[in-house]
């Protein structure tokens, strides 16, 4: 289990540090007349000038209100509309440009009959191919899978949490305190009933890991605190922050309102199934390492704590230094 934890601590440092910079790309394209479509994208600019990025559509649509850029609050949103000759219904959609990044798109088409696909592309895969099939809706569950497996906070915290909770049935309390309270949360901020700046809620989830980094010293020199006698109370009250986090991921790619509540349910479904592969692969990690070495050196106890308290409070002044 430590040396699986080591591991991970191990690539912190190689990724960004801000988890939540590589938000998607957002292209929307809706149906208002037949064969008329309203094309709207959203690139994400959190750090330096956006990436270029344009769609471009199948050889039967042509441009007809001229494409136009304006600046958005942490992000760049075009607009244009096309006409196609013979629909939507087939053709190939691609995102130009996003081969030469390391973002994801969600791609969201909604025609004037109620037929609706969404789907995530990849900068491997910049392309969509419309066969006039039966409506996508797996790409914002595919988005909150994604989402959480290179959320590297977040699973900084969960494998804090699988550290320091032994007991199978407290670490199942523990992480469906965790569950709950995010989902509460990402409920509350995706809707917009809670607004609050994305800066600040970063910073302190990093100081919610450098705290659980903490409490793991503690516990294992004999001094158990909150964490320790409590941890469901801890997972739940930084679950909190954690969920205003993945909210980001909704919430700053512009989703049409009407579409949030399907986005909201799958997204959080998606975010739950990574945290289960995830806490899965630790508790499997720790069976085969415990099975392999089982006195293993304190030294090598130690270390994952140290990485992980470590890249957060890094990240901490980092995020700060953003804020200030």
């Amino acid at each position: 289990m430590a040396l699986f934890a080591l591991l991970v601590c191990g690539q912190l440092f190689g990724v960004r540090a801000v988890a939540h910079e590589s938000l998607p790309v957002y292209l929307g394209i809706v149906e208002e007349a037949p064969n008329s479509f309203a094309v709207t994208w959203r690139i994400p600019a959190t750090q330096g000038a956006p990436p270029v990025i344009t769609p471009s559509f199948p050889s039967q649509c042509a441009i007809i209100a001229t494409a136009t850029l304006e600046a958005a609050p942490g992000s760049v949103v075009g607009r244009e509309v096309i006409k196609c000759a013979s629909g939507l219904g087939a053709g190939r959609i691609v995102l130009i440009g996003l081969e030469r990044t390391v973002l994801d798109a969600l791609v969201r088409i909604e025609f004037a009959d109620g037929r609706q696909t969404t789907t995530v592309l990849h900068p491997g895969d910049s392309s969509l191919t419309l066969d006039g099939s039966a409506p996508r809706t797996a790409g914002y569950f595919r988005l909150g899978v994604e989402h959480i497996l290179f959320g590297i906070d977040h699973l900084l915290f969960v494998t804090g949490l699988v550290l320091i909770v032994r007991q199978p049935w407290r670490l199942a309390k523990t992480i469906t305190a965790f569950t709950l309270a995010h989902s509460i949360t990402l409920a509350l901020a995706t809707l917009g009933f809670v607004h609050v700046p994305p800066a600040p809620v970063e910073a302190t989830i990093a100081l919610s890991i450098v705290f659980l980094a903490r409490e793991l010293v503690r516990a294992e020199r004999g001094d158990g605190g909150l964490a320790v006698h409590q941890p469901w109370l801890v997972a739940f009250a930084f679950g909190l922050l954690h969920g205003l986090g993945f909210a980001g991921a909704l919430s700053q790619i512009g989703l049409p309102r009407h579409d949030i509540p399907l986005a909201l349910v799958l997204f959080n479904l998606g975010v739950e199934a990574g945290q289960l592969l995830f806490i899965a692969a630790l508790l499997l990690a720790r069976a085969a390492i415990l099975r392999l070495m089982p006195r293993m050196p304190p030294i090598l106890v130690r270390l994952p704590t140290y990485g992980i308290g470590a890249a957060a409070a890094f990240w901490l002044i980092q995020r700060m230094a953003m804020i200030l």
